[in-house]
């Protein structure tokens, strides 16, 4: 059986079987297969793939292998340029928006809570989070890889850490966000952004104590959420600074 050699690159290897990581090896095949159909089915979803060269040149996911040749598979650049010729996807989205699986519910809050546009719901099935992925180009984030090995999805990621405070801390480095950051912009609760508001506007929905001791607060404009600086408010900014070394407050 017809053999080719492949070589995988940086966090690409999490995706591998372990004895696979970090190193060349020898993978058979029959018939005309692509490039793409092997590195998939190898567990490495095409989404998190930017770039393939096959014997040193860039080629495509189509590219039918041939025996003998030797494949070196890299990750997706999102904070770098590796040139138009060698792209196998469109380009990095530099405003980082996102569409979460449900597995990643407390992912979500916290993006939102650094004012990335990020879409939620504990009912999306995988063809509707790939849909969205297209249609309003987001960044699939997701715990199944398989929803990456989707056609339509061009913008995903794998999230490797099962701890919420490790998958951000993950999800800011892998995409280089903290450019990006812009705490407290955002609706925890249902994405839509949050703007200032006059005492008298909201009064009649604030507790006793807040309205005797608080005088500034901010709305949701979508859901109508009032927020202000009380002690839910210092613990959020205690973790961004204890999780990402993020200085507000």
């Amino acid at each position: 059986m017809p053999q080719v050699f492949f070589r995988f690159y940086a966090e690409l290897n999490d995706l591998l079987p372990a004895e696979k990581r970090q190193l060349t090896f020898a993978q058979s095949f029959k018939d005309r297969v692509t490039v793409k159909h092997l590195i998939e089915s190898l567990g490495v979803p095409h989404a998190e793939v930017d770039l393939i060269l096959i014997d040193g040149r860039p080629v495509g996911f189509d590219h039918i292998v041939a025996e003998g040749e030797r494949i070196s598979v890299y990750p997706v650049f999102e904070s770098m340029d590796v040139g138009e010729v060698s792209r196998l996807r469109p380009r990095p989205l530099r405003e980082s928006r996102f569409v979460l699986d449900t597995h990643l519910g407390q992912l979500a809050s916290y993006l939102r809570l650094l004012g990335f546009d990020t879409l939620y719901r504990n009912d999306f099935e995988d063809p509707e989070l790939a849909r969205i992925s297209q249609a309003e180009k987001r960044i699939l984030l997701t715990k199944d890889r398989g929803v990456l090995k989707r056609k339509i999805v061009t913008h995903g990621y794998v999230v490797r850490e099962t701890e919420p405070a490790r998958q951000l801390v993950e999800v800011v480095d892998r995409f280089d966000l903290r450019v990006q950051f812009r705490p407290f912009t955002r609706c925890l609760r249902c994405n839509g952004l949050i703007e200032s508001v006059d005492k008298a506007a909201v009064v009649d929905q604030l507790p006793a104590d807040t309205r005797r001791y608080y005088d500034e607060f901010r709305r949701c404009a979508s859901c109508g959420q009032v927020y202000w600086q009380g002690s839910h408010y210092q613990r959020m900014v205690a973790f961004l600074r204890q999780t990402l070394g993020l200085k507000v407050g």
